[in-house]
């Protein structure tokens, strides 16, 4: 097979196992929404800038708990077996892609539940939910590649908070900015600098994984 056909066929293996045992989904759409509605019976009403850091806060942590388990689940036995049948690349875009779909998925759910509970009013809707997928996106990409480095460290969860702190400030810096500028209905036009960054994060987190991975999955 060439590099497309294994990076669809691991893609599809990660969703049937999700699918089989739907345990971590569960637990994160619940972790999302009681969270949502926790921040809704304390609060009742904040500013919008309030709003919109609570909600990257929860979108934060929820993207750790989903995307913390991609190599954990993978015991060295499977492990063995797919370095000897695939490209490590189609292993790492695999991975990055269905974290993708998959935060993609939650974002959504999170978006549309904290929008109903929890209301403000949005300037440009539109382009807070670009922003939303954008970064769901964005913190798939960043985590998966961290979660693939620290899957060869014994999984430590230290080493993955260290790794993720220098690329996620800076993520969280330009998301919050995005969806404020959302948020205050500017023009469109005023946000494309941001835009532009994380769509730049997003390339360079992919093509560090690929040239990374290889190396690690070695050992």
């Amino acid at each position: 097979m060439n590099l497309l056909q294994q990076v669809k066929t691991l893609v599809y293996k990660d969703a049937i196992l999700e699918w089989r045992s739907k345990y971590a989904i569960n637990s994160i759409l619940l972790y999302v929404i009681s969270t949502v509605f926790v921040c809704y019976q304390a609060f009742k009403s904040v500013d919008a800038t309030i709003w919109n850091a609570l909600f990257w806060i929860i979108m934060l942590f929820a993207s750790v708990n989903a995307i913390n388990k991609s190599f954990t689940q993978e015991n060295q036995q499977r492990q063995l077996y797919y370095y000897s049948i695939v490209n490590p690349k189609a292993v790492i875009l695999a991975k990055i892609f269905y974290n993708m779909c998959l935060m993609a998925f939650l974002a959504i759910v999170a978006y549309i539940t904290y929008s109903v509970i929890f209301k403000n009013p949005l300037g440009d809707p539109v382009l807070y939910f670009f922003a939303v997928i954008l970064g769901s996106v964005s913190f798939a990409s960043v985590f998966t590649m961290v979660s693939g480095i620290t899957s060869k460290a014994g999984n430590n969860s230290t080493l993955m908070a260290i790794l993720s702190f220098p690329v996620i400030i800076p993520l969280l810096i330009v998301l919050i900015k995005l969806s404020q500028n959302a948020m205050q209905g500017m023009d469109r036009a005023e946000s494309l600098n941001e835009i532009v960054v994380l769509i730049a994060i997003n390339i360079i987190t992919i093509t560090v994984s690929l040239l990374l991975f290889p190396y690690l999955w070695r050992d």
